[in-house]
């Protein structure tokens, strides 16, 4: 996948460091979201916290489920929890104040054979070194046997935290919720970090 719809929720720089490899990046506009619009995108990200700072998501993730439903890739990164929890993603999930503090901390592959895992980057553990500031935060605690957790990881003393990278196929597509912390790990040039999310982008390269 080449081209990319982004929508911005709080602020980032992973557009940017998106471009910077090659991506066609495209900032969409939260008034004019609908499913049509976004079939020329091989995959529409969500900015950290759209979902707590934009006040049409809403009505903005019915139209992404559509464009999921239909063959897209939805990758929405993390949000902060919240006491009535929207609907994210095509089937439940609650985020919870889960993370993971150490950027050294392990990181486990639960599921090796799945395509962001296996393919087109073959991922290893190399490719969780050097990360920078933590692994992620606001892991979901909970989610439906419909999605599937790709990693796990835990600070010293605490259990495993899986919700960081949860997949889900719905339709023709896939919906990712992920808390890992991309927007830190993108622009800091963290050579696995952008490994894993191009895997992400391409996902619906593999139906």
């Amino acid at each position: 996948g080449q081209f990319v719809g982004y929508i911005m929720g709080s602020g980032d720089a992973v557009p940017e460091s998106l471009r910077q490899i090659g991506y066609n990046v495209d900032l969409l506009d939260p008034e004019n979201i609908v499913a049509e619009n976004l079939s020329a995108y091989d995959a529409v990200i969500l900015g950290i916290r759209a979902f707590n700072t934009i006040d049409r998501m809403a009505v903005i993730q019915p139209e992404l489920m559509k464009y999921v439903e239909s063959g897209g890739t939805v990758i929405a990164q993390y949000n902060t929890s919240m006491r009535n929890q929207p609907d994210i993603g095509p089937y439940p999930l609650s985020i919870s104040r889960d993370r993971v503090t150490r950027e050294e901390a392990k990181v486990t592959i639960l599921a090796p054979d799945h395509p962001i895992i296996d393919g087109p980057n073959k991922i290893t553990a190399a490719d969780f070194e050097g990360w920078v500031q933590e692994r992620g935060l606001y892991f979901p605690n909970e989610w439906d046997d419909r999605y599937t957790p790709i990693l796990a990881a835990h600070d010293p003393g605490e259990p495993d935290r899986k919700g960081g990278l949860l997949v889900g196929q719905y339709g023709k597509g896939y919906f990712v919720y992920t808390g890992y912390s991309w927007f830190r790990e993108l622009p800091a040039g963290v050579p696995g970090a952008f490994r894993i999310f191009a895997n992400m982008i391409s996902l619906g390269n593999d139906i």
